[in-house]
């Protein structure tokens, strides 16, 4: 599978051209719509998202519900308008943004066309694409979730109990009814007085996330070849998210730290594992294990007084033009990350059981 996204931030829309795709999967709009919804949610986010209701349409690739193998067309509208800014905010680079690195290389006459398509708006393009995988993974028991597990100061550590997995579906569960997609009640209540404060204070703030895949099958992704490897391809998908600054698998960084008798999951007869530390990746192949992805997220570079910067026109120093913009944008970046790792996903599924159409996958597993 493959997909293309086209369009800007403040443009018509934006649109995904999604190719590969087995026949048969059940697919509707309102499926796609859903996920785009979560991804405008949580708290600290800007008055955009109470602009923006998607309504995708989908130009070929569905008869009657279900995926034909053609490409799938995705048009998602944008409802903001033309972005309105005078010519002075078009030429200050702001720092943290692809701004000046944008001007560098591609030396536009301004730096909207920059802005507009570096936005992270076009992460709503691979959310749908997202979706289409997600339909493909539900259809043979495979579930991608994800949570918060820190913004700003406060951080919380998900339950490793040996000999057992977290109760992933009750995690998930409460996640997607707290404002912050923070299971942990709270957690999630000093995450939203951090958020407030900063507001307050004209201020934003970053976090960390946890995306969650259970049901997968031992055996995706490959140790053949650097590119098969699927640890490396889910970190790559997910660190192509604006705003992300790191990835883990497992334990990650922390594994670093601990010797090795403190690090490696046992195996068990019948093959069972007590602890996953491995984040259900072992050699760049999925274990059976649930994977564990988790990333950190830097604050918003957007911030109501502006940074310091350069007038590219005078040279002269300035502030970077106030806008529009999010507070904390962790929830949705971590719903991002579940369609990133859920493309990647459904690709090695597809590798390693092919088939044209779903029946013909869900027989190759014996599913």
């Amino acid at each position: 599978m493959r997909y293309l996204t086209a369009g800007d931030s403040h443009g018509p829309g934006l649109v995904v051209i999604v190719d590969g795709v087995p026949a048969g999967v059940p697919l509707e709009p309102a499926f796609i719509e859903r996920e785009l919804a979560r991804r405008r949610a949580g708290y600290g986010r800007s008055e955009r998202m109470a602009v923006e209701r998607e309504e995708v349409q989908v130009w070929g690739g569905l008869d009657r519900g279900l995926t034909t193998g053609a490409p799938l067309g995705i048009l998602i509208p944008n409802r903001a308008g033309p972005r309105v800014a005078g010519p002075e905010a078009y030429r200050i680079p702001r720092p943290g943004h692809a701004d000046l690195a944008g001007f560098q290389k591609y030396s536009p006459a301004d730096l909207r066309p920059v802005q507009e398509r570096a936005s992270a708006r076009e992460t709503a393009a691979r959310c749908a694409a997202g979706a289409v995988a997600r339909r493909l993974l539900e259809e043979v028991g495979v579930r991608v979730f994800s949570m918060v597990t820190g913004i700003g100061a406060v951080a919380v550590e998900v339950p490793r109990p040996e000999g057992t997995d977290p109760d992933w579906e009750d995690l998930a569960s409460r996640a997607e009814a707290s404002p912050v997609r923070c299971p942990w009640p709270e957690a999630a209540s000093l995450m939203q007085e951090q958020i407030a404060l900063a507001r307050a204070e004209g201020d934003t703030l970053g976090g960390t996330f946890l995306v969650v895949a259970a049901g997968l099958p031992p055996g995706l992704g490959s140790y053949t070849q650097a590119d098969r490897r699927l640890d490396g391809r889910l970190a790559g998908a997910v660190m192509s998210i604006p705003a992300i600054k790191g990835v883990e698998v497992g334990l990650g960084f922390a594994a670093a730290s601990l010797p090795g008798s403190r690090v490696h999951d046992p195996i068990l007869p019948g093959l069972a594992r007590p602890t996953n530390h491995a984040g259900g990746l072992e050699g760049g192949v999925t274990n059976g294990q649930p994977l564990l992805v988790r990333a950190a997220m830097k604050p918003i570079p957007t911030l109501p007084g502006g940074l310091p910067s350069v007038d590219l026109v005078s040279g002269e120093a300035t502030r970077a033009p106030a806008q529009r913009a999010d507070v904390c944008a962790v929830p949705a970046a971590a719903v991002v990350a579940e369609a990133a790792v859920a493309w990647e996903l459904a690709r090695a599924l597809l590798e390693r059981y092919g088939g044209d159409r779903l029946q013909d996958i869900r027989a190759g597993m014996g599913r």
